[in-house]
């Protein structure tokens, strides 16, 4: 019964998957439990493919082979942080055994998919192994491995600015002109958005939850209510400012707003104004930056402010205090991401040789 049940799993994944996963279930040697599991784990990792716009297939069954031959070592570290920042069936986050699972099961596919496979005149599909960069968590290197993770996936320096520029002047020469009249009417919003949240490090729900009150672009000061309903009141650097004013000057026209409409970021929605949603921000950031070819999340932003002000303060109290974190704890991951220190102490120590 038990082997029944599980070939029966096995064949209703394969049954979503491209041709080349079932030579490689076929191919490999595994237990059907193994099996099993490793290609629910291939199925994630293909649904986080397309949800990330790595892939612009409709359905798994699509994916392409070219698209895994061309992931860079960054892609699959942002998708080993996007598993350590998901929650199980019981509400805990990942472990790392189970991000473990995960990348051994992406290891098992492009060992196939590299070496074992002869589709072509006896030759492989392709030949860069991308999973040979890829390490295993342990406790031990948590830390350093987030850290390299969030340095590779920050808009940090001048990029924020370059970011902010290419959705300003060029993507509208990119998307499709279906897309072009909304990105036209949004603009604005979307820019001041985007700015707010670097120029803060608010989260994305804090972000759609501003209030025209809660802004006074004179002071640079936002009032935000934080997670559980405690209010806050943070500063917001200064270059994000325009942003903000050239927003709130179309916002009433643009989005058809009476005085009664209280919510700072809005949307049109069936003929009706609404505040904008969290989902709505994060398809929003994850279009542009797709398109920027640095796909990255809102969340992703937030840990470009942290990053930064952290290395101009070196001051974790106040970088949990911009961010509205109650200790230091959840800001020791900054404290890892420029690694200078780490390289000039050991350099230190074959000079003092």
């Amino acid at each position: 019964m038990e082997t029944k049940k599980y070939l029966d799993l096995i064949q209703i994944e394969l049954s979503k998957m491209p041709d080349f996963v079932k030579e490689y279930n076929l191919g490999t040697n595994h237990s059907l439990t193994t099996s099993y599991q490793y290609l629910t784990e291939i199925r994630r990792f293909f649904d986080w493919l397309r949800h990330e716009s790595l892939s612009n297939a409709e359905n798994n069954q699509d994916i392409k082979i070219s698209t895994l031959e061309h992931l860079r070592r960054n892609d699959i570290m942002l998708y080993i942080d996007y598993l350590q920042h998901s929650k199980n069936q019981q509400g805990r986050l990942n472990s790392p055994t189970t991000v473990n699972r995960s990348i051994n099961a992406l290891r098992s596919l492009f060992k196939f998919l590299t070496i074992t496979a002869d589709n072509n005149n006896g030759q492989p599909y392709f030949e860069r192994n991308v999973m040979l960069k890829i390490e295993s968590l342990n406790s031990t290197k948590t830390l350093n491995y987030r850290a390299h993770v969030l340095e590779s996936h920050m808009y940090t320096g001048d990029l924020k600015y370059q970011f902010l520029d290419f959705i300003d002047l060029e993507f509208e020469h990119r998307c499709n002109k279906q897309a072009l009249p909304s990105f036209r009417k949004n603009k604005e919003r979307d820019l001041a958005i985007i700015a707010l949240i670097l120029g803060t490090g608010i989260r994305v729900s804090e972000c759609a939850g501003v209030n025209l009150q809660d802004l006074n672009l004179k002071e640079a000061v936002l009032d935000v209510t934080r997670k559980g309903g405690q209010r806050d009141s943070v500063p917001i650097a200064e270059w994000t400012i325009d942003y903000l004013i050239e927003y709130k000057k179309i916002r009433s026209q643009r989005y058809q707003a009476d005085k009664k409409m209280t919510a700072f970021f809005l949307t049109r929605w069936h003929n009706q104004t609404r505040r904008i949603t969290t989902n709505a921000i994060e398809k929003m950031v994850n279009k542009y930056s797709a398109s920027f070819g640095h796909p990255l999340t809102p969340h992703k932003l937030r840990h470009t402010l942290a990053s930064e002000l952290y290395g101009v303060t070196k001051d974790q109290v106040l970088v949990a205090q911009q961010l509205g974190q109650k200790g230091t704890s959840a800001t020791d991951l900054y404290t890892h991401v420029d690694q200078t220190k780490q390289r000039e102490a050991l350099n230190k120590i074959d000079n003092d040789k």
